[in-house]
């Protein structure tokens, strides 16, 4: 499985929510839903300056398509995301409410 570096996701970070991103660190995240993997991969955390979002810390990571291609994902640290694995949660809950 491919995972998009730090510095393809510091851009996306950037392209994505604006201002400046600087890398933290990178910590696992596992989510399941009655038992079964949802997701389950890094997520890189960021510090971020001057981003329009008013965030000062941003969760990036990248995830497969059905096409085989890949896209990176970029959610800024606001409540009710307060850390890597509510960005995660996040961005399947909102996946889920488009699909429907």
């Amino acid at each position: 499985m491919f995972a998009a570096s730090s510095d393809v996701l510091k851009q996306a970070v950037e392209f994505q929510l604006g201002g400046e991103a600087t890398f933290v660190q990178s910590v696992p995240v596992h989510e399941s839903f009655k038992w079964q993997t949802v997701w389950n991969g890094s997520v890189h955390i960021f510090n971020l300056i001057d981003s329009p979002s008013g965030a000062t810390r941003a969760y990036a990571w990248s995830s497969g398509l059905p096409d085989g291609s890949r896209r990176c994902i970029a959610v800024p640290h606001v409540p009710p995301v307060v850390g890597p694995k509510e960005a995660v949660r996040a961005v399947i809950t909102a996946e889920k409410k488009a699909a429907k």
